[in-house]
């Protein structure tokens, strides 16, 4: 089974990234299945009913969130009920939808099971359970399940935590890619058989501060008086993926592609095996 993972979609931009290129990615690298976090792809703030359609027909299987899942409250209530669309798992019970879906996916191979699972650091985040412990139950009831393909979306500000989910869970999931600082970092490895990156990086405008105008965020470095963000409309954009190949629960390979606005090529980055 081969699982693709794309990190923050941010606006328009990002949107349009991924429906120019997601489809022949998908092709060119026989990918079985893709999941994306798109808590940030309409316009920069959330995500629309309009929006998310765009995502799924584009080629996004199943759709993860983080602390700007309800920004849009009354499409999110929508789609966590009628669509492929996950919010962190660890938000305060009583909350609509979930943060875990198991899909069947169809490879060569016939139909295999995947578990998808949303969860949220603690660190500068809205109030939530604690992710760790609430990993810990999840995984559990999955493997008595007896479903062994787990990949994690960890939505979180620290670094620290999501490595603290890296040693807690190798060797238990196949794959765990961090979500939320729009900044990708150049650790992705394999260790005891579980994928690993600490933040995929955002998908979207690359020239500007994580993804939106500059203006606002330098105005409120130089001054402390900030404003409202937006996303530009025309920018150089990229799209960030991490690619998994998974064999009866294990990561027996991992890759990322970026791939640039204007540039043709894709840039291929393999993964550390330990």
């Amino acid at each position: 089974m081969r699982v693709a993972f794309i990190g923050d979609i941010v606006g328009r931009p990002g949107r349009k990234i991924i429906k120019e290129n997601l489809a022949k990615i998908r092709d060119e690298y026989n990918i079985d299945f893709v999941i994306a976090n798109a808590e940030n792809a309409s316009h920069g703030f959330g995500l629309t009913v309009k929006n998310c359609d765009e995502l799924l027909k584009a080629g996004i299987d199943v759709i993860t969130g983080g602390n700007h899942s309800f920004d849009k409250k009354k499409d999110m209530f929508v789609l966590l009920e009628t669509k492929a669309v996950l919010r962190p798992d660890n938000y305060p019970e009583g909350l609509a939808g979930s943060g875990v879906k198991i899909c069947d996916i169809e490879t060569e191979d016939g139909i295999e099971k995947l578990a998808v699972i949303n969860l949220m650091g603690q660190f500068a985040m809205p109030t939530v359970e604690n992710p760790f412990n609430w990993a810990k139950k999840l995984v559990n009831e999955l493997h008595e399940q007896d479903v062994k393909n787990i990949f994690i979306d960890f939505h979180g500000e620290a670094t620290s935590e999501k490595r603290i989910m890296l040693m807690m869970f190798k060797n238990l999931v196949s794959g765990i890619c961090g979500t939320h600082t729009h900044v990708s970092t150049d650790d992705l490895q394999i260790m005891d058989n579980t994928a690993y990156l600490t933040d995929i990086g955002l998908t979207g405008c690359r020239d500007n501060v994580i993804g939106m105008d500059s203006y606002v965020p330098i105005q409120k470095a130089c001054t402390g008086i900030g404003g409202h963000f937006e996303v530009p409309n025309n920018c150089k954009s990229i799209l960030q993926m991490m690619v998994i190949d998974i064999e009866d629960g294990k990561a027996k390979d991992a890759f990322k592609i970026k791939k640039l606005c204007n540039q043709s090529e894709y840039i291929i980055t393999k993964a550390m095996i330990d």
